[in-house]
């Protein structure tokens, strides 16, 4: 199931309900705007007692200047009219003007302390969770907490100032009367929240399940091989009849239930209305209430229709918005896991002595990935990890730049605990130049300069050269202005690599790390790139990953990982003549490197010179 599925089935089934501390916080993103939220608040409550002062000028309307006929009085009632309508439109605009820059405010606080947050976040947090989910909490919980914080309190204020109004003006005309709306609102209202809570469970359980049907698709779609393979259609076909069955029900239910909902409260409002025509009537007979009157109490209680039902909507959708609230503030309160000690310093230079002693290590599985790893590596050092896959080589990198921290034992660095030293003073000394590389949206000079921002043009030229880059990239259209696309998708593999070697020898770290990079290239490209790490070594310690054993043979020492301890070590020439792990590596992959070029039966002869030969190197190295 895509990321974008995973989004829409949690959205599905997280419910929520609205806590105090939740409220709270809600609430606490209005506070740095309480000037603007004031001023929504009093030109919202204007224009709703403008709307209900228009129905009061009918009731005039009608006793003064239909049944009286008093010219006069009907037109002082048009000049009142027609003030009141510019006014109106003078506090409608504001008050939608604030509402908007109010929601576009509050999005732009929670979108910038998600987004920092983020950045802060240690590496573990994103292992764990769907980069779709994240994106999803910034982008669509951060719009949904903004329309709860502008149009959610649009909606709920101007019904509660609609039904607010309209019970005073009712009052103001005849208070017996309006005792029968009293008792004939809080009827309407649960009965159309009670509406709602119904349909809002229908509607989630058909949106879960159509969530689960699209999982079903994407399955039978992508696995039709397997399913024709091993006879499922029968099976298969029965459980999607079983969901979409499921679908249904629950849709028919919600659409029947929201059908109902309206006639219901017009029933209700047809009582009312009755019971204010015929005691109105009563009245009238009496002397003691106008026919304008009665017109306003009929239009007064429809008025107060419309925002009941809006009430119920909008605590329809507060249930989503809440939910989201809670998703970002989860994600704001969680700590990240690798952080700076309050006594941290600053690390002055990681151009000394590295020692991993007696280093645990497991991932949230707990299953160990590195078990009493001790390993000490001298300044300018070059240390290759060769082993199987899954030994624990790319968790000791990690653990080097610190994304993660050991269980278990210390890592030192200059013969201090590597935690006594500020993050950013670690990370800013390290290079690294990862199995697949990332460039970033924007020109190759962009990219090349994201290595060391402050670099002049110059610099950035010359750290292409010294990364073999600068030869590829002049050939290009636009040459170092030549936009990358997303992700670099406008250029090669080889092209990629290059540009990020090109990055990690302008940032001119002390401490080097190589992550697979030259597993996917050809072999000019990787040329090239060992030609790149070569200049960019020289003189600092580097930790070097790869598969193809020729990329480290020059390394001072060769660490052999398997099931996170230490096979062997050594240089190139020992560990040959040992004729342990890294030999059966080294002449597996060499011959399979000579069966890809030369064929079975040469690949068999040129070994055999080779490793006759071998000898002689082990001398000259």
């Amino acid at each position: 199931m895509s990321d974008a599925d995973l989004i829409e089935l949690e959205e599905e089934e997280y419910t929520s309900q609205l806590t105090a501390p939740v409220f709270n916080r809600i609430v606490g993103l209005l506070k740095p705007h309480w000037k603007w939220v004031a001023g929504f608040f009093i030109t919202i409550a204007l224009t709703s007692a403008t709307d209900a002062y228009f129905t009061y000028l009918n009731k005039d309307i009608v006793d003064k200047g239909i049944i009286l006929g008093d010219t006069a009085a009907l037109t002082r009632i048009a000049w009142i009219y027609g003030s009141i309508i510019l006014f109106q439109a003078v506090t409608v605009f504001l008050f939608v003007y604030l509402a908007g820059v109010l929601g576009e405010r509050v999005q732009y606080d929670l979108r910038k302390m998600l987004f920092n947050h983020l950045q802060e976040l240690s590496l573990s947090y994103y292992a764990q969770n769907a980069v779709g989910r994240l994106i999803a909490r910034v982008t669509s919980d951060t719009g949904r907490v903004a329309d709860l914080l502008t149009w959610g309190v649009v909606d709920t204020t101007w019904a509660a100032m609609n039904i607010i109004t309209s019970v005073t003006f009712m009052a103001i005309i005849n208070w017996k009367l309006a005792l029968i709306v009293f008792t004939v609102i809080p009827v309407m209202i649960y009965i159309a929240v009670q509406f709602r809570k119904r349909i809002l469970v229908e509607y989630r359980t058909a949106r879960r399940t159509n969530s689960k049907i699209t999982g079903a698709y994407n399955e039978n779609f992508q696995g039709v091989r397997v399913v024709k393979a091993l006879m499922r259609e029968d099976e298969n076909t029965r459980e999607f009849q079983q969901l979409t069955s499921t679908m249904y029900r629950s849709a028919y239910r919600a659409a029947w239930l929201s059908a109902l909902f309206l006639p219901t409260v017009q029933i209700i409002a047809a009582i009312a209305l009755g019971l204010i025509v015929g005691y109105g009537g009563t009245q009238i007979s009496l002397g003691l209430m106008t026919i304008g009157g009665i017109q306003a109490f009929v239009s007064y209680l429809t008025f107060m229709m419309w925002p009941v039902q809006d009430l119920a909507r909008v605590y329809a959708e507060m249930q989503h918005s809440i939910a989201s609230a809670e998703r970002i503030f989860k994600l704001a309160d969680t700590p990240p896991e690798v952080h700076d000690r309050p006594d941290a310093v600053e690390a002055k230079t990681l151009m000394g002595e590295i020692e991993f002693d007696h280093v645990d290590f497991y991932y949230e599985d707990r299953k160990p990935v590195l078990t009493d790893f001790s390993l000490k590596v001298k300044p300018g050092d070059m240390i290759a990890l060769v082993g199987p896959t899954g030994g624990g080589k790319s968790t000791i990198v990690n653990l080097l730049c610190r994304f993660y921290e050991p269980r278990e034992g210390l890592i030192r660095i200059n013969g201090r605990d590597y935690m006594d030293y500020k993050l950013a003073s670690i990370h800013s000394r390290i290079g690294i130049v990862l199995q697949t590389p990332h460039l970033f949206s924007g020109s190759v000079r962009d990219n090349i300069r994201y290595g060391r921002l402050t670099a002049s043009d110059e610099e950035i030229i010359q750290a292409a050269k010294i990364a073999g880059a600068h030869d590829f990239i002049v050939t290009l259209e636009n040459g170092y202005e030549q936009n990358v696309g997303e992700g670099g998708n406008l250029l090669s593999v080889g092209q990629k690599q290059l540009i990020s070697l090109a990055r990690a020898v302008l940032a001119r770290p002390e401490l080097f790390i190589m992550d697979e990079a030259t597993s996917s290239v050809d072999t000019l490209t990787e040329a090239l790139i060992q030609r790149g790490m070569e200049a960019l070594m020289k003189g600092r310690t580097s930790f070097v990953i790869a598969h193809r054993l020729s990329t480290i043979r020059r390394a001072n020492r060769i660490i052999v990982i398997e099931n996170g301890k230490i096979a062997e070590q050594g240089t190139h020439s020992e560990l040959l003549r040992l004729g342990g792990h890294y030999y059966r590596l080294y002449t597996q992959q060499f011959r399979h490197e000579l069966e890809t070029q030369y064929g079975l039966a040469e690949a068999v002869g040129i070994e055999e010179k080779e490793m006759e030969a071998e000898p002689e190197a082990m001398a000259a190295d």
